[in-house]
C-alpha cells in the first residue's frame, strides 16, 4: 500500500495519512486496523542535511527521530530514537523526523557526522507504526531542499517539480 502525508504532498497512488508524526500515528493506526496492509510504501518529499542533492531519489527503511537540540546537549531521551526494517543498516540512507524544519547548516553538519543524511516530518512514525503491527515498510523521498536557512523558500520552489517527478518515478519502479 503507497502511503503519503498528505495536503500539498498528495499523488493519485497513494492514502493520504496526515502532516506530522503526531497525525501519521493516529491515521495509520486506523488505516492497520481497519485493514493491515502486507506492505507500507512512504512517498514523500525530504531536505537534505547536504550531501544528498537536490531532485536526488532516495530509498529508505531506516529513520531516526531526534530533534535539534540534542546535539547541543540541551536535552535528551529514555526512548530508542531509530527504527529500521533493513537487513544492513550501514548502507541505508537515514532520515530523520521531527514537526521543526532544520535551517541551521552548522546542525546539518552533525545530523551528517551521524549518518543521517534527510529530513522528512512523517517517516519515523510510518516505520514505528508499521513496526507495532508487523508490517514491513519502506519509504522513497525526494530531496526538495537543503537544511539552511532558505529551507522553506527553496521547498516552495521546487515542490512542484519534485512532486512531479517523485510520481514519475514511482509509476515506473512499480
Amino acid at each position: 500500500m503507497f502511503i503519503c502525508a498528505g495536503e500539498s504532498e498528495q499523488f493519485d497512488f497513494a492514502v493520504p495519512v496526515g502532516i506530522g508524526m503526531v497525525d501519521v500515528s493516529i491515521n495509520l493506526t486506523r488505516l492497520c486496523m481497519a485493514q493491515k496492509p502486507s506492505f507500507l510504501l512512504f512517498v514523500g518529499t525530504a531536505g537534505s542535511y547536504g550531501e544528498k542533492k537536490l531532485f536526488d531519489i532516495i530509498e529508505s527503511k531506516s529513520a531516526t527521530q531526534i530533534e535539534n537540540s540534542f546535539f547541543t546537549n540541551n536535552a535528551y531521551t529514555p526512548l530508542d530514537n531509530m527504527v529500521s526494517t533493513a537487513e544492513d543498516v550501514s548502507h541505508e540512507t537515514i532520515v530523520n523526523s521531527s514537526n521543526y524544519i532544520t535551517r541551521d547548516k552548522e546542525v546539518a553538519k552533525v545530523y551528517l557526522a551521524k549518518n543521517i543524511h534527510l529530513e522528512n516530518m512523517e517517516y519515523y512514525a510510518v516505520l514505528k507504526v508499521a513496526q507495532t503491527f508487523g508490517v514491513p515498510a519502506a519509504g522513497i523521498f525526494i530531496v526538495t531542499n537543503y537544511c539552511n536557512q532558505d529551507a522553506h523558500e527553496e521547498f516552495l520552489c521546487n515542490h512542484k517539480e519534485a512532486m512531479r517527478r517523485l510520481s514519475v518515478y514511482v509509476k515506473k519502479q512499480r
